[in-house]
């Protein structure tokens, strides 16, 4: 409880933490950036001078210190101008600056990365030295984008992370919750198996007691479907054809008389790995579903058709339609368009169709006003 509580501060507080963090790196990497910056003007005011010196230099000027000034420069590209033409390039692909239109850009390049440095060697004579950035400030460059990118990877990680271990957290809690309504259940069923056989014995009419034992089998029937949920279930081969009648039929009677029902299916079986109890809690799911969207008037039809790998049960009412916005969010714990209701039904049917049976489940088409039609498809053996 206290956990609860306190999780939403310490939360805010890790994340400003992150955030200061996140600031200080990219302020230091701000920083290195200008520091570069400034040494690398300050090498070409010395390149700069060094020219100047090699220009205005005589027989007995020492021309050892601008000669290693300009060897020492092996990173940062430039160009030398004098009347707009250009002088002498360090660093610079020489097949650029034989191409005119190719030297053109690239100077118009570096002048837009740098001030000029203006070179004046004699009354009313100078040169123009244009420089670019170098490798590591290039690199520098991109790195807060770098940052940033593994920034928000770490964010996208650590949020699928969360939402894992709340829906494993959620599936634990409703799985939980299941085995115990199981538990629960089995008690008074029990009783009532007992009462049944007391009737029995009273001479009651069997038209009774035969009701009454149909609804006591569908209460186990419920049980078992309770506790296997969280469980691996069984698989065996069944013909999907006779098990989703077997459940139709048995809605069919039970539900209001004001539909419609039709079934549509293979005149042959069709053997495929089913659990029988959890597949008949799909098609009651989704009749159910159908049944409540038409608002218990209406026709629904259910089909199954089978290709060469997939065997597709469809289920059409003639409800209100589903938006097609809403097409996934049906499937999600807790949606519920009803004023009553968990929202577990679809929820329930798609972990059963999917995790247990291998399957898919999907709204094959739906139209606002005139109806739905959900489809399941599960492989053939």
């Amino acid at each position: 409880m206290n956990f609860t509580q306190n999780s939403n501060p310490i939360r805010w507080i890790i994340i400003i933490i992150s955030f200061l963090i996140i600031s200080i790196i990219l302020w230091n990497t701000y920083t290195f950036f200008q520091i570069f910056k400034n040494e690398e003007r300050i090498k070409m005011n010395l390149w700069a001078t060094a020219q100047k010196t090699l220009i205005n230099a005589e027989e007995n000027t020492e021309v050892d210190l601008p000669l290693q000034i300009f060897n020492n420069n092996t990173t940062i590209p430039l160009i030398l101008t004098e009347n707009d033409s250009i002088i002498n390039y360090v660093n610079i692909d020489e097949e650029i600056i034989k191409d005119k239109t190719s030297a053109l850009e690239y100077l118009n390049e570096l002048k837009k990365e740098n001030e000029p440095i203006k070179i004046i060697y004699a009354p009313g004579k100078f040169q123009k030295l244009y420089y670019g950035d170098s490798s590591l400030i290039d690199k520098l460059k991109y790195y807060p984008i770098a940052l940033s990118l593994i920034i928000v990877l770490c964010g996208i990680l650590i949020y699928n992370f969360y939402l894992s271990h709340k829906v494993a957290s959620q599936n634990k809690l409703w799985a939980g919750m299941a085995k115990e309504t199981a538990h629960q259940i089995g008690t008074p069923l029990s009783s009532l198996i007992g009462w049944s056989e007391i009737l029995k014995l009273e001479n009651i009419e069997e038209s009774i007691t035969f009701e009454i034992e149909k609804d006591i089998e569908r209460l186990q029937t419920i049980t078992d479907r309770f506790s296997k949920i969280g469980s691996e279930p069984k698989l065996e081969l069944k013909d999907v054809v006779e098990l989703t009648c077997e459940s139709y039929n048995y809605l069919i009677s039970r539900l209001s008389n004001q539909i419609e029902f039709s079934f549509k299916a293979p005149s042959k079986p069709i053997p495929i790995l089913l659990n029988p109890t959890l597949h008949s809690w799909t098609i009651e799911n989704l009749v159910k579903n159908s049944v409540d969207a038409m608002k218990g008037r209406g026709k629904l039809h259910l089909e199954i058709e089978e290709d060469s790998h997939y065997v597709k049960i469809k289920v059409t009412d003639t409800g209100g339609g589903i938006p097609k916005k809403e097409f996934q969010r049906i499937f999600e714990t807790g949606f519920t368009t009803k004023k009553r209701g968990w929202g577990l039904g679809l929820s329930l049917t798609k972990r059963i169709v999917e995790e247990y049976h291998k399957g898919t489940i999907k709204v094959l088409q739906s139209e606002i006003g005139k109806g739905t039609t959900m489809q399941i498809s599960l492989k053939k053996t």
